[in-house]
């Protein structure tokens, strides 16, 4: 199985897409649109707006009874790599993208099954499960234990019971025929997945004025020092690329949106082209360049916000394909501070909103 590279476009904003969407729907239909808009940006077009879904995972998971260590040794002994456990809910988005869009792929599917069995939990689940150490949990315990912040999570397992990747939120088929090779072909033995990429597909260099702008990013120098100085606000860093197609999409959805740009601006906003060499003092205190300080922090997909706490502190990050309603949740989490009694964000939001079917009581 060879990785594939995106294909090239600009990394300036064209139409905003869901404008686009709504006008040419009237035209062509809908399903042309939408295989317009995935073929443009080489990712589906996903509306995380809340509302009922019944997603259902393909009948080529593992019927299991959530006992990994039989599941583990059922795979062993049928020669596969190991194990994958999906975390996901019937009513995500972004659950639902990644079953009709991923596991649409012919490749994708026959490569999975090849050298994994995909054990199926719901973070809303009250079915015990027993981990590969022998505890037991619900699977809603065992999702926040997992640190499961958004939907869908996988967390790869190897013929040892040794974690050795974790997917959290949904990324595009190109990138996840890219984690599959590099668990299976035992690169995350020795390689961060951020370098396996950056080896595979060597990142341009460009100056941050390749980025798309916001009038709410802060002009360099970058000077985010907050172990000796606290801040008032908390912090956003966006670290982004040039040629980034979900760069372009996070710009023209939803940080074009008012509401989320009036929320930001209780922020300390930063853009950094996260293969670069611009200098930075971290919240920390520590002088790095943006491409070290991207690489100690493991970041790989671009783009990403990490959010600071007002001493310097990691709050949460988003690190895969995001839309208007998770990222106006997100940021609605930290400036409430919802994280100070709930560090778990997808229970905070439960809380905050109700979900759209109440999960079953634990």
């Amino acid at each position: 199985m060879t990785m594939p590279t995106p294909r090239s476009h600009s990394s300036r904003p064209g139409p905003r897409p869901r404008a686009w969407v709504a006008l040419f729907a009237l035209v062509m239909g809908a399903a042309s649109v939408l295989a317009d808009y995935e073929d443009l940006f080489d990712q589906p077009y996903i509306d995380d707006t809340p509302r009922e879904r019944n997603v259902e995972h393909p009948d080529w998971f593992k019927l299991s009874f959530l006992d990994l260590r039989d599941d583990l040794r059922d795979a062993v002994a049928t020669d596969k790599f190991g194990i994958v456990v999906y975390f996901g809910q019937k009513h995500c988005a972004y659950c639902e993208a990644l079953m009709r869009v991923n596991f649409a792929q012919d490749d994708i599917v026959r490569y999975t099954q090849k050298h994994f069995d995909v054990i199926p939990t719901d973070i809303w689940g009250s079915r015990e499960l027993i981990d590969l150490d022998g505890k037991a949990w619900s699977e809603r315990a065992f999702a926040v234990a997992r640190g499961t912040n958004f939907t869908p999570s996988l967390i790869f397992y190897d013929r040892d019971g040794k974690e050795a990747f974790r997917m959290r939120g949904y990324y595009p088929p190109y990138k996840f025929r890219a984690a599959l090779e590099y668990v299976v072909e035992g690169y995350y033995q020795h390689e961060t997945f951020r370098e396996y990429l950056a080896r595979a597909d060597p990142p341009p260099k460009f100056e941050i004025g390749g980025l798309n702008t916001e009038p709410f990013f802060e002009s360099p120098p970058h000077a985010l020092d907050r172990s000796r100085f606290p801040a008032s606000r908390p912090l956003a860093v966006f670290f982004e690329q040039h040629d980034c197609h979900a760069c372009d999409i996070l710009h023209t959805e939803p940080l074009s949106d008012e509401k989320t740009r009036d929320m930001l601006t209780e922020f300390q906003v930063v853009q950094l082209d996260m293969w670069s060499d611009t200098p930075v003092i971290t919240p920390s205190g520590r002088r790095m360049t943006a491409q070290d300080w991207a690489a100690e922090l493991g970041i790989f997909y671009a783009p990403t916000i990490v959010f600071f706490d007002e001493g310097g502190e990691e709050i949460i990050r988003v690190d895969a394909v995001v839309r208007l309603y998770r990222l106006q949740g997100v940021v609605e989490y930290v400036l409430t501070k919802g994280y100070l009694e709930i560090p778990n964000y997808q229970r905070w939001r439960e809380t905050q909103r109700g979900p759209v079917i109440l999960p079953p009581e634990i």
